[in-house]
């Protein structure tokens, strides 16, 4: 089944011989999430995951980064307001929606980290099966830094990938590391240089898309099901946590103090 994607806004798909480019298209404000690109996010990889044509994806992001996270203006705007609580609501639920088809997409997706990925871009970008990063791009989940809990994928791949003692320090830390020590960490799978990002990508995407089809499916589905357990095991808490940290004066301050460009002084409540 071939899927349109026209009804997408920042998100553009573009399909070559059955290798998709599928890239974050807000380059503006460095592709932070709002609520909008947020909720494209929820459905795209299930469009994607339902697209025949489309043998392997490369994830990406337009202009100078991968993803800022979330656009802390927008999230300035509705801290301590009626909507930021009718908003924090419905967090764990959206968000779950995200990881939950990104995990069921049988094609390989691979992350090409041009740029700085954090918070949310971060965590998409090592949720995916292969992520090749810019040697200078600077990759961190800094929610901490706002006041938030690290809900929103940060709490299952950090210690997955580094182990739960190196996780807790970037994460309660707020940490933000270079491509190519997340590399040499176990982070991320390759760094490169940054204009040789994209080649790498499309030299494994091509590598991938001419080997057997199932064969490479289903090992990435037989993976997918740990990742998928723990998925389980720990997005609601943390997730639910997040949105209850969002109700905080600490997290109202952290934001408010980024969009007048000013240091936050947080007082524990």
């Amino acid at each position: 089944m071939n899927v349109s994607y026209d009804q997408y806004q920042y998100i553009n798909v573009e399909n070559r011989d059955g290798i998709a480019t599928v890239t974050l298209n807000r380059p503006e404000l460095l592709n932070a999430v709002n609520p909008e690109v947020h909720a494209e996010l929820e459905y795209i990889f299930v469009d994607i995951a339902r697209d025949e044509s489309i043998k392997v994806v490369v994830l990406t992001g337009a202009g100078k980064a991968f993803s800022a996270g979330g656009d802390i203006k927008r999230m300035a705007e509705r801290a301590g307001t009626q909507y930021g609580f009718e908003y924090a609501i419905r967090v764990p639920e959206k968000t779950r929606r995200i990881y939950n088809s990104l995990l069921e997409v049988e094609q390989p997706i691979i992350a090409a980290v041009n740029g700085d990925a954090i918070g949310l871009g971060a965590n998409i970008a090592l949720f995916c099966d292969i992520t090749i990063a810019s040697e200078t791009a600077r990759i961190g989940d800094t929610h901490v830094k706002v006041g938030l809990v690290a809900g929103d994928g940060g709490a299952i791949i950090w210690p997955l990938l580094l182990g739960p003692q190196r996780a807790k320090e970037f994460l309660m830390r707020g940490l933000l590391v270079k491509g190519a020590e997340a590399a040499r960490i176990g982070l991320v799978s390759h760094a490169v240089p940054s204009a040789k990002v994209m080649e790498k990508a499309y030299e494994i995407a091509a590598e991938l898309a001419a080997l057997p089809k199932w064969a490479v499916r289903w090992t990435k589905l037989s993976i997918n099901k740990n990742l998928k357990q723990q998925l389980n095991l720990t997005l609601d808490t943390s997730i639910s946590y997040e949105a209850l940290s969002m109700q905080t004066a600490d997290y109202k301050e952290a934001a408010t103090a980024f969009a007048e460009k000013r240091k936050p002084v947080f007082v524990g409540r």
